[in-house]
């Protein structure tokens, strides 16, 4: 098996160098790059390449939430592993609706994200426990919210625009408007372009574009 390949991304250079410096001693794990921006980590992501992307959540310019859903349009394979110093459900939940595979608070013993990226590396979702204490039951089940990225695709869809048009308009493939457009029907629960506009129109999206 190739080593996994990480990326760190954390506008603090003592953070990335502690995390960079304990990971290194695993013999399954390859640094592939250390950045200190979201836009950074967003431009260089299909060039870098990693398994799974560390990333902080608060940083100056382009956040991690948003630099989160950038990266798993441009490449939807990557994992991405939240760190944070906020355990509120608020940022968790919001962590996994953009598309973070796991969320894992700033002050847990640097072995337990080394544990972190094995369970998203094998697919499935990890929450340390402090995150998963804050996380009540229910928060983040039940229908997923849409994101940002995904209500902007919704209005697309609604106003009866097709997948291709929509790629232009956004300037992202038509690949990736599909799965978009997936991830909406398999939220909503609906499948045809019809019930996602009476959706759109019931729910105030098509009217919420002057806010």
């Amino acid at each position: 098996m190739p080593p996994t390949r990480v990326m760190i991304v954390d506008d603090h250079p003592m953070v990335i160098e502690g995390i960079q410096s304990i990971l290194e001693t695993y013999d399954d794990i390859e640094i592939a790059a250390a950045l200190s921006g979201g836009q950074e980590a967003v431009d260089r992501i299909e060039e870098i390449a990693p398994d799974v992307v560390l990333l902080d959540l608060n940083m100056p310019g382009l956040g991690g939430l948003s630099a989160t859903e950038l990266i798993l349009e441009r490449r939807p394979e990557t994992r991405v592993l939240v760190l944070s110093m906020h355990d509120s459900p608020e940022y968790i939940s919001t962590a996994l609706r953009h598309g973070a595979r796991g969320y894992v608070l700033k002050d847990v013993p640097v072995d337990e994200i080394k544990t972190a990226i094995d369970v998203v590396m094998s697919d499935e979702r990890y929450l340390c426990t402090g995150a998963r204490t804050s996380l009540s039951p229910g928060t983040a089940d039940g229908r997923e919210p849409l994101t940002g990225r995904e209500q902007t695709i919704l209005l697309q869809l609604a106003q009866g625009r097709s997948n291709k048009e929509v790629a232009l308009a956004l300037d992202i493939s038509v690949r990736t408007v599909e799965t978009h457009r997936k991830n909406i029907r398999r939220k909503l629960g609906i499948s045809s372009t019809a019930g996602l506009t009476r959706y759109a129109l019931e729910h105030g999206v098509l009217q919420g574009t002057g806010h």
